[in-house]
């Protein structure tokens, strides 16, 4: 049986337990809640050490090479990054420079991040959305930002953020069937690139 839908999430928290890997998974499940699909989280902090010393594709273990494929072959992905230094993680950006350069045309991409405080709320648009502009995806219009003060242990606990998260995935929804309708051919054109 094949999956309905690929939803990969990548976060790009270092840590674990990671705040960015508890928004990823809130918003894996939402989509997951409102559509069949095949959920896959990619965290960073777990792939670290086999990422950061290669330079080229081809010197990455079978494991990252496994999760760069996921990326490449997803219909939907969710990315989330902690706010450092205000942009996304090095490590995260260090991933995505393996990924193929047409490997995401068209894709649906949900950005999200996580800061300590409101000052870093423009990350999204000022670092995530070009970043993603250059694979020529399709970064969704309505962001998810959260600060330290929306999360309890183990998730997010604050009204206002859980609202923007469900709504962001409610206005993702009807461009996700769009994408994923409008051209299986181009699906086949990324694969073969």
């Amino acid at each position: 049986m094949t999956c309905p839908l690929r939803v990969v999430a990548v976060s790009g928290g270092l840590q674990r337990p990671s705040k960015s890997a508890s928004l990823a998974r809130h918003l894996l499940d939402l989509i997951a809640a409102e559509t069949p699909c095949c959920p896959h989280l990619i965290e960073m902090g777990a792939l670290a050490s086999q990422l950061s010393g290669a330079v080229r594709r081809s010197e990455l273990p079978a494991a990252v090479e496994q999760e760069l494929l996921a990326v490449e072959q997803a219909d939907v992905l969710v990315v989330v990054s902690p706010v450092y230094r205000g942009a996304y993680t090095g490590m995260f950006k260090h991933f995505f420079d393996f990924i193929h350069q047409d490997a995401l045309i068209d894709t649906p991409v949900l950005l999200a991040a996580t800061g300590g405080s409101e000052r870093h709320a423009l990350v999204i648009d000022h670092q995530l959305r070009p970043l993603f502009s250059f694979f020529q995806a399709r970064t969704l219009p309505l962001g998810v930002y959260a600060t330290d003060k929306d999360f309890v242990d183990p998730g997010l606990w604050d009204e206002a953020l859980l609202e923007r998260a469900r709504l962001a995935v409610q206005r993702a929804l009807p461009l996700v069937a769009l994408a994923r309708n409008a051209s299986p051919a181009l699906a086949d054109e990324r694969v073969l690139a």
